[in-house]
């Protein structure tokens, strides 16, 4: 006996498992925040730095189970349930006791009418049950550290649902007990086979079926470790298992199927510790038109969140996303499995010049780099393949040669080469006994080598004995079915290890304490307000970031003063809080080069104002800056991800090209130049048409120094828009001419 509410757990429990005919799917459920962990460290804005990895080998190899609602009832929803648990545990070795308010016995075994009545401390219960609120209640008591909940109809459902979600999670916080689920599955519990080797690669899906094709690689003989079906996330989310995945000595990849993430935060400290430990995380994330958001939201009841913010958030922590399944599983079983890279080189190896002149095509314009092989390894080539055909790269030996002993020489001559880290050999089908002579000899120069070989079997049948046997029976050659899954592959592949090889947390240079900006900055604040562009740049001005000269007036004369001492030409600007787009109402005047120009220009923006009812706090007499690239950079608050920061060509460009690069704080200088050569009009900070270069580093300077406003002001800023950032020739710096900050 683990307790003494037996009698309470009985009663209930009975109605329940007979009331719903012991399907466990046919109830409410709901979502919850994770509880915070006061001990970790923090940022300036309070949150954590580092990924709580929960310790979940007694969830995946448990000592001992508790089947709860387990039944062996012919035509009974939970009797598969039951028996697929039953031989898991016996896999795994766990002790397996199955719960019953009526039954003496399940499948041979002695049935515990209530976990009370328990024989000994569970590490793992699975609730078979339509609503498992009360049952992990009473689990609470004999302090189990892990549940599975299969039940439906939570968050997925609806507002409702949400809410009932919602009881779920906090009594699971307060039982102190893990969740898995609800409307999870027995993905978890699947076979998996124990005679393979290698790096293995460890699923996470919150869609169960999406997951099969990964599973099924299996049968090509790549390992699969783990599989977590993390369902509506009610405690336990992807991120969590993210980061113990990463910490698994057998895990070679982590391959996700992401419908919403829970909260981007957890999301992208569990891919700073992958980053960390060089573990590569492969993803599909659904929600990239608004159809698939809306879809993936009845589903599992979470936030898509802004599509192009979580495509750059993973990005810039070394997530690798990817669109299909079918590139989940070859870019995953490549990353998992491949060796480190030698070189960033990719030379393409084929039987037809026209197989090779296509896929370099392909792989050029992916961003793969096809160098040119010098003249000496060219001439020694040309020992086995006629002058005539091309050897530079792509290399075209004219499909003789593969046949005896030169096919090999060729091979291993390319991966001797000090530039190539990669060689790839698309066999568009079979041509025996050509392709198999081929596919051997790729296989034995790969296990010979600590280059990676790549080959494509083109073939739609699949059953040809060089590819069954030869192919697959290699662990050293990668072989696909399509060029795309190959180039995808192989640039994430070489992108991951470029991308680990120097990477640093952000998080560890992350601001612990407000800077005295912050306290300059919390002053001028006004919550739930706009601010004039005056206050605006008075934010900026707190930051250390330049803006012109200015003074604002409140009558022509002091105008025509104002101007004087800025400077002729000047700019002139209404400036108020409710003021956003002042040129389309024609409140701003540029170019102005006289005291009469002054004054008239006073009274035409104040007449403006006042027939347009627009409240203004006085007119901005401006320096007036011409010469330079007109940028925007700004901060906007995510749902996700909190605020985040952007940067881009400003002026009306930014409404027109929608040109722009996202991070999510913190980061440092290297993503803020990322940031930059993502621009597709990144040539114009170059200089072009005879225009001098930008001053780049002071772009970059105006975007760290915004990222620490957002990470010090994230509870009190909604909205920051610096259009135009107008960035001088090089050496030159660069200003803030407008601004626009909406208070939270």
């Amino acid at each position: 006996m683990l307790g003494s509410t037996h009698g309470t757990l009985t009663t209930d429990f009975r109605a329940r498992v007979e009331a719903c005919g012991e399907s466990p799917r046919t109830a409410v459920h709901s979502s919850a925040a994770p509880s915070a962990d006061d001990a970790v460290a923090v940022d300036v804005s309070g949150r954590p730095l580092h990924a709580d990895v929960p310790d979940l080998d007694r969830f995946f190899r448990p000592e001992s189970v508790a089947v709860i609602g387990a039944s062996d009832a012919e035509g009974r929803p939970n009797t598969g349930i039951t028996r697929q648990l039953i031989a898991w545990a016996e896999r795994v070795g766990a002790r397996i006791h199955p719960v019953h308010p009526t039954r003496p016995t399940v499948f041979g075994l002695t049935c515990h009418a209530s976990v009370a009545d328990l024989p000994e401390q569970v590490d793992l219960a699975v609730l078979l049950v339509a609503d498992p609120l009360p049952v992990i209640e009473e689990l609470a008591e004999t302090k189990v550290k892990f549940a599975v909940a299969f039940a439906s109809g939570f968050a997925e459902t609806g507002d409702a649902g949400a809410a009932a979600q919602a009881r779920l999670g906090a009594a699971v916080r307060r039982s102190g007990l893990r969740l898995l689920g609800p409307n999870t599955n027995l993905n978890a519990f699947e076979e998996f086979r124990d005679d393979l080797d290698g790096p293995a690669i460890a699923l996470i899906t919150q869609s169960g079926h999406q997951g099969r094709p990964v599973y099924t690689l299996q049968e090509l003989g790549i390992r699969l470790s783990h599989w977590a079906p993390t369902g509506n996330e009610a405690d336990l989310e992807t991120a969590d298992f993210i980061s113990y995945f990463a910490e698994q000595p057998e895990v070679g990849a982590i391959a996700c199927y992401v419908e919403g993430l829970k909260d981007g935060r957890s999301f992208l400290l569990a891919a700073d510790r992958a980053a960390r430990n060089g573990v590569p995380v492969v993803a599909v994330k659904v929600g990239r038109t608004e159809t698939g958001a809306r879809m993936a939201a009845s589903h599992t009841g979470k936030l898509t969140g802004a599509d192009t913010v979580v495509d750059a958030a993973m990005r810039q922590f070394g997530v690798i996303r990817v669109d299909g399944l079918d590139e989940l599983q070859d870019t995953a079983a490549l990353l998992a499995r491949a060796r480190k890279p030698q070189a960033d080189g990719v030379v393409v190896y084929s039987i037809s010049g026209g197989t090779g002149a296509h896929f370099s095509d392909l792989a050029t314009e992916a961003g793969l780099t096809l160098p040119t092989l010098s003249e000496a390894k060219q001439q020694e080539l040309h020992q086995w393949i006629p002058e005539y055909l091309n050897v530079a790269n792509p290399v075209d030996n004219g499909g003789h040669p593969v046949g005896d002993w030169r096919g090999r020489k060729i091979i291993d001559a390319i991966l001797a080469d000090p530039s190539v880290g990669v060689l790839i050999c698309p066999i568009t089908g079979p041509f025996p006994p050509m392709s198999d002579k081929l596919a051997q000899d790729l296989v034995d120069a790969a296990e010979a080598s600590d280059k990676l070989v790549c080959v494509i079997w083109g073939s739609p049948v699949g059953t040809e004995d060089a590819y069954r046997t030869t192919l697959l029976g290699s662990s050293r050659v990668a072989t696909f079915r399509t060029f795309g899954n190959c180039i995808t592959a192989v640039r994430a592949y070489l992108g991951h290890h470029r991308f680990t090889a120097g990477y640093r947390s952000p998080f560890e240079d992350a601001p612990r304490t407000p800077s005295p900006s912050y306290r300059k900055a919390q002053a001028l604040m006004r919550p739930g307000q706009q601010l004039s562009e005056h206050a605006a740049k008075q934010l900026l001005r707190a930051y250390g970031i330049r803006v012109p000269r200015e003074q604002l007036v409140t009558s022509a004369a002091a105008a025509v003063r104002a101007a004087g001492l800025v400077g002729y030409p000047v700019v002139m600007k209404a400036s108020g809080p409710q003021l956003g787009h002042k040129t389309e109402l024609g409140l701003v005047k540029i170019g102005l080069t006289s005291a009469s120009q002054i004054r008239d220009a006073y009274r035409e923006l104040t007449d403006i104002a006042r027939y347009e009812n627009v409240p203004l706090d006085g007119i901005l007499v401006c320096q007036m800056v011409e010469r330079g690239v007109e940028m925007v950079v700004g901060v906007t608050q995510d749902d996700l991800f909190g605020p985040t920061v952007t940067v881009g060509l400003g002026g009306v460009l930014v409404e027109v090209l929608h040109d722009a690069a996202v991070r999510v704080p913190p980061f440092g200088e290297d993503q803020a130049r990322a940031m930059l050569t993502e621009l597709r009009g990144h040539a114009l900070l170059e200089g072009v048409r005879g225009a001098p270069p930008a001053d780049v580093d002071a772009l970059v300077e105006v975007v760290l120094r915004i990222q620490r406003m957002a990470l010090e002001l994230g509870d009190e800023l909604s909205e920051l828009d610096i259009n135009p950032l107008m960035v001088l020739p090089r050496g030159q710096g660069a200003v803030a001419l407008d601004a626009l900050a909406i208070c939270r």
